[in-house]
């Protein structure tokens, strides 16, 4: 065998492949702090950093909006990045769930013994489904009421 063709054992071992299990799994319990994008891509995953600062926000905004500190608007602007932090790492659960297994060894687990998704996989991404849209269909509603009562509060104080 030529040398160039050879690879070395510690090259093999390093390349070990990515559990999708782990990965669905990560997403779903700690999606929104980004250790799903860590997992796949180590601590220089740019995107896995930004889910852990809009959370960090989302976090801040939220509880200056419970003390009333700060400008209403910015807390609002901070809450919902930490939201959509949260709703993508359910999204991002669901996309890699439903990803097809020889596709996510090509990609994530390519010397690795080939991935068989089972029970686990398809319970998270349910579960991901369930408790995404619920928040999802929570944070519209609590926008929009948010909204309308600040338009109703607008027209009193023209109306007077």
């Amino acid at each position: 065998m030529p040398v160039a063709t050879q690879v070395p054992a510690a090259a093999k071992t390093a390349a070990t492949g990515k559990s999708k299990l782990a990965t669905v799994a990560l997403a779903f319990l700690c999606g929104s702090l980004g250790l799903h994008r860590f997992y796949l891509g180590g601590l220089r995953d740019k995107f896995g950093w930004a889910h852990l600062l809009a959370t960090l926000a989302g976090a801040i905004g939220v509880a200056s909006m419970q003390t009333g500190a700060g400008s209403p608007a910015l807390n609002w602007t901070f809450a919902v990045a930490g939201g959509t932090s949260l709703i993508a790492a359910f999204l991002t659960a669901i996309v890699y769930g439903l990803r097809a297994d020889d596709k996510w060894d090509a990609r994530f687990n390519p010397h690795g013994q080939p991935t068989r998704s089972g029970w686990p996989v398809v319970i998270l991404v349910i579960l991901s489904l369930l408790i995404g849209t619920g928040l999802l269909m929570a944070g519209l509603a609590i926008s929009f009421q948010t909204f309308f009562e600040s338009q109703v509060e607008a027209a009193r104080a023209l109306s007077q």
